[in-house]
């Protein structure tokens, strides 16, 4: 549920930053990660980082606030074919693997860590909504208006859509 829903929260996310002017997308507003540019940059980051980490694949940025694209239109392909590896590599988890123990370097002070999986989930999620948060802060500042990431709202227009979590799995 929650890498389908991150999937969800990111696209939403992403059209409405597409309705930004490029000033107030790439201006420091004093964010974490300065504006908005460097805020899904740095998601996209933090998800390769954590993903090479989890699969032993894909890109590994060495820097949280690395520019892993300039243009817009670039970064939003990145960012849908990142969701969609997540949830692709999120459904295939068998339960043996999220109790399993992974092992990886950190960044900003790298050191080598070893801790099951499915905290480390719960992390990699968490992480996502932190920045989500921070980017629903800036829309807000800019248009005075930005899209629910609520996960009670994805869960509701789930639940609109899928009769299989209206009646439950026992029907």
């Amino acid at each position: 549920m929650l890498a389908h829903a991150n999937e969800w929260a990111n696209k939403r996310l992403y059209e409405a930053v597409a309705k930004l002017s490029d000033v107030d997308y790439r201006t420091n507003r004093g964010a974490f990660f300065g504006s908005m540019h460097g805020t899904l940059n740095h998601l996209l980051v933090a998800d390769r980082i954590w993903m090479h980490r989890f699969t032993g694949k894909g890109d590994c940025p060495t820097q949280l606030n690395a520019i892993l694209f300039d243009d817009f239109k670039a970064l939003r392909a990145a960012r849908e074919a990142e969701d969609i590896r997540i949830v692709n590599y999120i459904e295939r988890l068998t339960p043996a693997e999220l109790s399993s123990k992974i092992t990886f370097m950190t960044v900003s002070n790298p050191r080598r860590i070893t801790q099951r999986l499915a905290p480390a989930l719960s992390h990699f999620f968490n992480h996502q909504t932190h920045h989500r948060g921070q980017a629903h802060c800036l829309l807000t500042m800019m248009t005075g208006d930005a899209p629910s990431f609520d996960l009670m709202q994805y869960q509701r227009e789930v639940e609109d859509k899928d009769p299989v979590l209206e009646t439950g799995p026992d029907g």
